[in-house]
């Protein structure tokens, strides 16, 4: 690696932090107004800051900013970008997940992915999945490319799904 690269690996690595920090200052806040107990845990996942929400006790409290099917985790998330482009003036591509909803729905997405595929496999057909959200269809699309097949999206937002190719 050139010392150019790494500098920038070095400055895109203190840009994600410095985002996570943001973002964790907005989300503590609005827990505060809200009056719900969680801790904020940050991480940088590829090229992506990843905040996190995990409760301290049953973690029902800070189920409610999940919402029904990730609703309100969605609109959340995109608040907290928000409020880490008013801070940076750059857009923000940060992951927030709040009680563990977007690893466990990573996992069912990533099974549904590759079901998907041992299906296109054994008919020799396209296999479309119902609607996704952004985040779920960017799963399945990676689940399918590691099981080497390809995927693509199609039909417009909200109705927008993975079509697994054979």
């Amino acid at each position: 690696m050139t010392d150019t690269t790494a500098s920038e690996s070095a400055d895109a690595l203190t840009r994600l932090e410095q985002e996570g920090e943001i973002a964790a200052d907005y989300l503590e806040g609005l827990l505060d107004i809200a009056d719900l107990d969680g801790d904020i845990d940050m991480d940088v996942e590829g090229d992506r800051a990843a905040v996190s929400i995990v409760s301290e006790g049953s973690g029902r409290d800070v189920q409610k900013l999940v919402g029904r099917d990730g609703e309100v985790l969605e609109a959340l998330q995109e608040l907290t970008r928000l409020a880490v482009h008013r801070e940076t003036g750059d857009r923000s591509r940060l992951m927030l997940d709040v009680g563990g909803y977007r690893a466990k729905k990573r996992e069912q997405l990533t099974e549904l992915g590759s079901k998907a595929v041992q299906d296109a496999r054994s008919s020799g057909e396209s296999v479309k999945l119902p609607p996704m959200t952004p985040f779920e269809r960017k799963v399945v699309h990676d689940a399918v490319k590691a099981e080497g097949l390809r995927s693509e999206s199609e039909g417009e937002e909200p109705q927008r799904c993975v079509v697994v190719l054979p």
